[in-house]
């Protein structure tokens, strides 16, 4: 397995638990394996596929959800010398006819299919035949948190899968996800039967994001400022943006967002399932390809997103859960150099949560861990502690960036600029009692909006109206901005003391919880209005490497880096992929700072292997030498 790491893939040392999970999966065990992305999952699989295959045990097929996806990792796999293929539906019959006969002979050492696929009988009736010729090695399951009900993103076909354990018991089976709390994961293990199989679980830090959550004002000029003061370099016509995700809940808010990133000079497109398939996947293979865009979008994109110079996920509205917000924020620099996890979130981010989950068709046990989830996410947004120790404490692991288990990181906003803290427990107990006072006087329940006029003492239409200038609450929290009674409210429906009436317009309603808050019983703390303030990772924050990648470039390895880039550039055209399926970023860094020669001395960097060495040495030294052929 070393050897196949070093001459395939071109790396001399495994990272983290990746050599215990090869070593194992290699012998003919099952596994389930939890990595962060960006931990190097797919190499956990793709080893020992060239490794079984090599050994005669036959054909490895990846389960995976995305065309996309596919298409670039069989690319990578292809450019590393390896015999992978897929199979899915932008293929002709034919094209699909001649793959399965390749199978059939066993010319393809790793098959992607969709899991719809994978369990169709005609696909079934193939892997038949390989079984009864002992030439089925492996099934990996990518993406195994959608076979649960309670993952963030829920496919019913992933349970189908479970006949692959059925049909051929004795073949060795791998899940595989970046995402599962406790509750997800003994999903997976039921749905794929996977009740005898290893589970290694790798640390959830990613410690080069650093997380930011502010409270929603003007959300998108709040975005602006964001990108503006941390994601662009130059000034004027020399400008240059980050590449970035930006997710929105709905599709119209997508469009509306991307049609002003525009208007404000960045270069930005929108994604999400009301466009047409060729625009969506026009709109992915740029933002994959090229550099500095900003794909703005809903949660339909970026499952298997491999773009690893993402240098920020921001979400304008708040996701449903944490595994979600996890998920979506891990997309963000998945090659290891600073990134910001970015959100925005208010009382109405709440209100049409809570108000999905209810109206949803789930039972009542599905929507109380449903509320759960969100009430995990608000109080992760709410939190005045560190972002990162309260994110791993979701997933049950401590922070223990050394070793020792820490109550800080350092490069997170809590941590960088502290926020005040106040005690809300009297606002909340007359937020209560005013929503009880009207329901006694008029037999009506109300919005947000009308009861923050009642408290604050604002005479409108409405409370004259209905006479509520005359509820003894009326004016009482006068001293109190709508932003502090927002962040109340927020807290008294994440704790059940209050609930939302969606079929009412989103009224409010008092509950049991109700009784504690007003008796006084339960205090309700909250963070101050953070101060709007530039909060940059520490350069010490940055995620420490062992090899030249990380070095700085002088004058000379900068010109070289340039050329390197633009020559991958056309390389990656001609071949239809992605830039870093060629070489990384880290690659082509190592690359200028090492000046090499020769293809011996080339031969030495981290991410080129034997069939990369002999496909491009020579216009890699011909390139630095500047002197193209």
């Amino acid at each position: 397995m070393k050897r196949i790491l070093r001459e395939v893939f071109g790396y001399d040392a495994f990272r983290g638990p990746q050599e215990a999970i090869v070593s194992h999966v290699i012998a003919g065990g099952d596994a389930l394996v939890l990595m962060p992305t960006g931990g190097g999952k797919s190499l956990c699989f793709q080893i020992p596929a060239i490794a079984r295959s090599q050994a005669g045990h036959g054909v490895t097929v990846v389960v995976s959800p995305l065309i996309a996806l596919m298409h670039d990792q069989v690319g990578a796999l292809h450019e590393a010398g390896v015999a992978a293929e897929f199979l899915n539906s932008s293929q002709s019959f034919e094209e699909a006819a001649e793959i399965e006969q390749r199978l059939l002979k066993g010319e393809i050492t790793l098959l992607y299919a969709a899991p719809e696929r994978v369990t169709s009988p005609r696909f079934l009736m193939r892997m038949d035949t390989l079984y009864a010729r002992g030439n089925l090695s492996l099934f990996a399951i990518d993406e195994a948190h959608c076979v649960s009900q309670w993952g963030h993103d829920f496919r019913p076909e992933y349970q189908l899968l479970s006949v692959l354990h059925e049909r051929y018991a004795s073949v060795p089976r791998m899940a595989l996800t970046a995402t599962a709390d406790a509750l997800t994961r003994a999903d997976i293990v039921q749905g794929l039967q996977l009740e005898n199989a290893a589970q290694f679980v790798s640390s959830f830090d990613r410690p080069n994001i650093h997380y930011k959550i502010v409270e929603k004002q003007e959300a998108v000029s709040q975005l602006l400022r964001f990108i503006s003061d941390e994601h662009v370099s130059g000034s004027g016509n020399e400008s240059f943006h980050d590449s970035g995700i930006v997710y929105c809940q709905s599709r119209k808010r997508v469009e509306e967002v991307a049609e002003r990133l525009n208007k404000e000079g960045f270069r930005a497109m929108p994604y999400h399932a009301g466009l047409p398939a060729d625009v969506r996947l026009a709109n992915q293979d740029k933002f994959l390809r090229s550099e500095g865009w900003i794909m703005v979008a809903t949660i339909a994109f970026g499952m298997g997103i491999d773009k690893p110079d993402v240098r920020f996920v921001a979400h304008l509205d708040m996701p449903k859960n944490i595994e979600g917000y996890y998920q979506e924020t891990g997309r963000a620099g998945r090659d290891g150099e600073v990134a910001n996890a970015w959100m925005t979130y208010g009382l109405q981010d709440v209100v049409n949560q809570r108000r999905m989950i209810d109206e949803s068709t789930g039972s009542d046990e599905f929507k109380h861990v449903m509320r759960g989830k969100l009430d995990a996410l608000l109080g992760l947004a709410e939190a005045t502690d560190c972002r990162r120790v309260r994110l791993l404490a979701y997933f049950n692991e401590d922070y223990k960036p050394d070793g020792q288990i820490r109550l800080t990181c350092g490069a997170c906003d809590n941590c960088i600029n502290p926020p005040d803290i106040w005690n809300g427990t009297e606002v909340a107990r007359k937020l209560l009692s005013t929503i009880y006072r009207v329901e006694q006087q008029s037999g009506l329940h109300f919005g947000a909006g009308h009861l923050m006029d009642i408290v604050r003492g604002k005479a409108t239409d409405r409370t004259t109206q209905y006479g509520h200038e005359r509820i003894s609450t009326f004016g009482l929290c006068a001293d109190n901005s709508e932003l502090q009674l927002r962040a109340v409210l927020r807290q008294l429906i994440a704790t059940d003391a209050l609930c939302v009436d969606a079929e009412s317009f989103n009224t409010l309603h008092l509950t049991e919880g109700s009784r504690a808050v007003l008796r006084g019983e339960v205090p309700v703390l909250l963070r101050q209005s953070l101060k709007q303030t530039r909060a940059r990772m520490p350069s010490g924050a940055r995620l420490a490497k062992d090899d030249a990648s990380q070095s700085p470039l002088d004058v000379a390895s900068q010109a070289r880096l340039v050329l390197l880039k633009a020559w991958r550039a056309e390389v990656a055209a001609h071949h239809n992929l992605p830039a870093f399926v060629i070489f990384h970023d880290s690659t082509l860094r190592s690359i200028a700072l090492l000046n090499p020669t020769s293809t011996n001395e080339l031969a030495n960097v981290s991410g080129i292997g034997a069939k990369k060495l002999e496909a491009y040495g020579e216009e890699v030294l011909a390139v630095i030498k500047r002197r193209l052929p």
